[in-house]
């Protein structure tokens, strides 16, 4: 069965059971859902719980639309394009609410990062390095494109009072505990997650000012320093500890908690459509 068929018929078997409960059984790692898939299936269930509501999911946004967001905020910015066509395509893709002035909000966008493959490869028996003979293999940079479509997602949303960016990450790259892996001959391999060499968790930190990950940050936090008041745009980075897979329901958790942070945020945009009797 294809993705794009699975998709769909998990989205119609959650319309026509329990939620959750109805899609996600025992079996939920075997569906090996994208976040893209998941996201769907998320604006599905929102439609449900708010049927007078109009929703929508889009892949990419334009940069040239992001310019135009910023120029609303301020006609000094969103100036800049150099390449008209160019847009950003998170992983999960954006969901969006039309609000009682016809204008789109977002309401979830979300992205999913594997980096570091040194659980795999140690219970495989598989030695790294130039010369294979290392357990570990040095982290990379692949994770530096998120700082980019966070930092972009943030200039969309800039006039917003809330941030729903969800980050997943998995893999040996981003462990918040100590874990032992035992290699094929028995011999066991430690993790460190406090290595400098494996761990790449404090270079997605930046994109939530340092605070806790694992945690739902979508409504804005504004600081007073001085006599300034700051408005901080934090996406909200969840990771597993042990590196292991993330189980898809658990995604769709914390996805749908996120977008029903966000419909909270907007109530007031919103109160015509849903309190009105058609």
């Amino acid at each position: 069965m294809s993705k794009k068929h699975q998709s769909n018929r998990l989205t119609n078997q959650h319309k026509q059971s329990q939620g959750v409960v109805g899609i996600f059984g025992d079996n939920a790692k075997s569906h090996d859902l994208t976040v893209g898939e998941i996201s769907k299936i998320v604006i599905s269930w929102i439609e449900e719980e708010y049927p007078k509501l109009t929703f929508r999911y889009r892949a990419s946004i334009k940069k040239e639309e992001i310019n135009e967001a910023l120029k609303k905020v301020d006609p000094e910015l969103g100036r800049t394009l150099f390449v008209s066509n160019s847009s950003i395509k998170p992983d999960g893709g954006i969901i969006e609410v039309r609000d009682d002035n016809d204008d789109w909000r977002v309401v979830l966008v979300a992205e999913a990062k594997h980096q570091g493959k040194d659980i795999e490869n140690i219970k495989n028996g598989i030695l790294v390095g130039t010369k294979n003979d290392q357990d570990l293999m040095a982290a990379g940079n692949a994770i530096e494109r998120s700082h980019k479509n966070i930092s972009e997602i943030a200039n969309f949303m800039l006039s917003e009072s809330h941030f729903p960016y969800v980050l997943f990450l998995e893999g040996s790259n981003f462990l918040t505990k100590t874990t032992s892996i035992k290699r094929p001959d028995g011999r066991v391999v430690d993790l460190e997650y406090n290595s400098g060499i494996l761990n790449r968790l404090d270079r997605l930190t930046a994109a939530n000012y340092g605070m806790p990950i694992d945690t739902n940050l979508c409504i804005n936090k504004f600081i007073k320093h001085k006599n300034k008041t700051i408005m901080l745009q934090a996406a909200s980075i969840y990771s597993q500890g042990h590196g292991e897979r993330w189980d898809t329901k658990k995604m769709y958790e914390i996805m749908l908690e996120v977008s029903r942070t966000s419909l909270k945020a907007l109530g007031s945009d919103l109160f015509t459509q849903l309190t009105s009797n058609k």
